[in-house]
């Protein structure tokens, strides 16, 4: 099973306009077999989503959770509150987050909180940019490890990684990854987690790619870069460009 990952971000402006592009999505997604599809919006859509998703043929995530369950945090919220209103997964360390402060450590409270609290993780890590010596391994290993610090192989089979390497992030970037770099670099985050899980615990954990996503690129990099699927920022708001995403994904099987 690949997933397919829509993070609408601060989008869209209203609730009607998000009511119909899940609307959209959703009546076409209908064949899908194979391909697990998750919606992220804004956490203030959430509710209101969830009771147009009666048949459960989508997943539904939050942006985001706050690192404490509970206590005087002034506009934060709490898994718990997420997962009351249908919630199943939240992104986290998204590296928007990270730009504003949020750190290794907050990174793997929130992960710990959300696990406690029925939420699969989506974990992203990336680096800001490539240097010739390599030095961005040491620092996605890093990330990586941080995340999961004190997360037994019990929950593998919740964790989902996201690759969202900075440089590649926006509709600016005008670098997009290479399907060799991006198998080089799953492969090095598989090690990692085979050797703090096992090996028999490795393909229980989803690694994704995210980074200027679109129909465009998905096939060769579904294909050819070992990923069970992607994390998608703007093209998820534009619902032909998302079912493309989808339909491609879904024969890769």
């Amino acid at each position: 099973m690949k997933t397919v990952i829509a993070n609408w971000k601060m989008n869209p402006q209203s609730l009607r306009e998000a009511e119909g592009i899940f609307k959209s999505i959703k009546k076409k997604i209908l064949k899908l077999k194979e391909t697990e599809v998750v919606i992220c919006p804004p956490s203030i859509y959430v509710n209101k989503l969830s009771t147009l998703n009666k048949s459960n043929l989508l997943n539904l995530g939050a942006q985001d959770i706050f690192y404490q369950e509970k206590g005087s945090w002034t506009g934060k919220l709490s898994p718990k509150m997420l997962r009351e209103i249908g919630a199943s997964f939240v992104i986290l360390g998204h590296s928007e987050n990270r730009q504003l402060g949020e750190n290794n450590e907050i990174v793997n409270l929130k992960i710990k909180l959300a696990l406690k609290n029925r939420l699969g993780p989506i974990i992203c890590i990336g680096e800001k940019k490539r240097d010739n010596e390599g030095d961005y391994f040491s620092f996605l290993e890093d990330q990586l490890l941080s995340a999961l610090k004190g997360i037994g192989s019990s929950f593998s089979k919740k964790l989902v990684i996201a690759y969202e390497p900075v440089w590649a992030i926006g509709k600016a970037s005008k670098k997009i990854i290479k399907p060799k770099d991006l198998l080089q670099i799953v492969i090095f985050i598989k090690k990692i987690l085979a050797d703090k899980y096992g090996i028999e615990n490795l393909e229980k954990i989803k690694i994704l790619y995210g980074g200027s996503v679109s129909p465009l690129n998905v096939e060769e990099l579904i294909r050819e870069g070992g990923i069970n699927g992607f994390l998608v920022g703007r093209d998820s708001l534009i619902p032909e460009n998302f079912i493309k995403i989808l339909k491609i994904v879904e024969k890769q099987f």
